[in-house]
C-alpha cells in the first residue's frame, strides 16, 4: 500500500507560516502520511513566497508522526554546506521525519534576477556535485573536496543526521538525466501533474521506473512518488491510484494549490484523508 502526503506551494496563501502549520496538523490528524512543500521564488513575478525551511521547521515542532520534505527543493541556488547542515537540523527537530526532494529548478526568472547561471546544463551540473558533497558530509568524515563548483578543505560535519546512512535523497524531473541521477539515490520524485491535470499517465511511470530500475540493478529499498489530484469517495480517483501502484509508485502526493481550489477546498481535501 502506498504513503499519502499533502504537498502545497510556498507562496501565495501559502506563504503564511501559520496556514501552513495549520493544514500540516488537519493532515496529521486526518491521517495523511506526510506534508512536502514546493521551493519557488514567487515574489520574483509576483505573489507573496515563503522559504519552505522555515515552513518545514514550523510544522516538525508541531506534528510528531507525517514525514515532512521538499518537492523539490532547488539545490543549484543553495549552498551545499549550508543545505547539508541545514536538512540535518530539521532532521533532529522532526524525529529524523525528513525526506530531501532536490531538483535543478524551473525557468530562468528565478536565477538570472540575481545573478545564478540560469542554463540548465548548468544547474544539472552543480546539483550533481552539490548532491555528492551532501552525501559526503552526513557521512561523518572529514570532507576535501575540489570540484568546478564547489570546494571543501578538511571538514567534519557535525552532528550527523538521525537517520542513517543519511536523509532520503529524492530526485525530481522527468527526463533522462533526472532519471538517471534518480537512480543513484533513494527515490524519483515524478512530474506527473500540472496546474491543468496529469502530466504523465501511469504506463509513462512504469517505462520511467523500469529505466531507474535498469540502471540500479534493481529497485530494492528505492522510492517512486506521483504526484497528481483525487476526490475523496471517487471511483476514478481509487483506479488512478490503483493504476500508478501497479507501475511502481510508493508514495503519493496529493497537490493542493490555489489554481485546484481556495483554502476552504484545501482545508475539505485535507479534511477528507487518502484516497482509498
Amino acid at each position: 500500500m502506498p504513503r499519502f502526503t499533502i504537498c502545497t506551494p510556498s507562496f501565495g496563501p501559502y506563504s503564511d507560516p501559520q496556514i501552513v502549520v495549520r493544514l500540516a496538523q488537519d493532515a496529521e490528524s486526518a491521517g495523511w502520511d506526510g506534508f512536502f512543500i514546493w521551493d519557488h521564488l514567487s515574489f520574483v513575478w509576483g505573489p507573496p513566497s515563503a522559504d519552505p525551511w522555515i515552513l518545514l521547521a514550523a510544522i516538525a515542532a508541531s506534528t510528531s508522526r507525517i514525514r515532512i520534505g521538499t518537492a523539490v527543493a532547488v539545490l543549484p541556488r543553495r549552498r551545499p554546506h549550508i543545505m547539508a547542515s541545514a536538512a540535518v537540523t530539521l532532521d533532529h527537530l522532526s524525529g529524523g521525519r525528513l525526506i530531501l526532494g532536490v531538483g535543478i529548478g524551473g525557468g530562468h526568472d528565478e536565477f538570472s534576477p540575481f545573478g545564478d547561471e540560469p542554463e540548465a546544463a548548468s544547474r544539472a551540473a552543480k546539483l550533481d556535485e552539490a548532491l555528492l558533497v551532501i552525501d559526503r558530509l552526513w557521512s561523518g568524515e572529514r570532507v576535501d573536496h575540489e570540484g568546478a563548483h564547489y570546494r571543501v578543505s578538511g571538514v567534519t560535519l557535525a552532528p550527523l543526521p538521525v537517520q542513517r546512512p543519511r536523509i532520503p535523497i529524492w530526485v525530481g524531473g522527468n527526463a533522462a538525466p533526472s532519471l538517471r541521477r534518480a537512480a543513484r539515490w533513494d527515490g524519483w520524485l515524478a512530474d506527473s501533474a500540472g496546474p491543468d491535470g496529469m502530466r504523465l499517465a501511469p504506463e509513462d511511470v512504469a517505462a520511467r521506473v523500469a529505466t531507474i530500475g535498469a540502471a540500479r540493478g534493481g529497485l530494492d529499498g528505492f522510492d517512486v512518488a506521483a504526484m497528481g489530484y483525487t476526490g475523496p469517495g471517487s471511483e476514478e480517483s481509487e483506479d488512478r491510484i490503483q493504476h500508478f501502484q501497479e507501475a511502481g509508485m510508493t508514495w503519493w502526493l496529493e497537490v493542493l494549490h490555489d489554481m485546484r481550489g481556495d483554502l476552504t477546498q484545501t482545508e475539505a481535501r485535507i479534511a477528507a484523508g487518502p484516497p482509498g
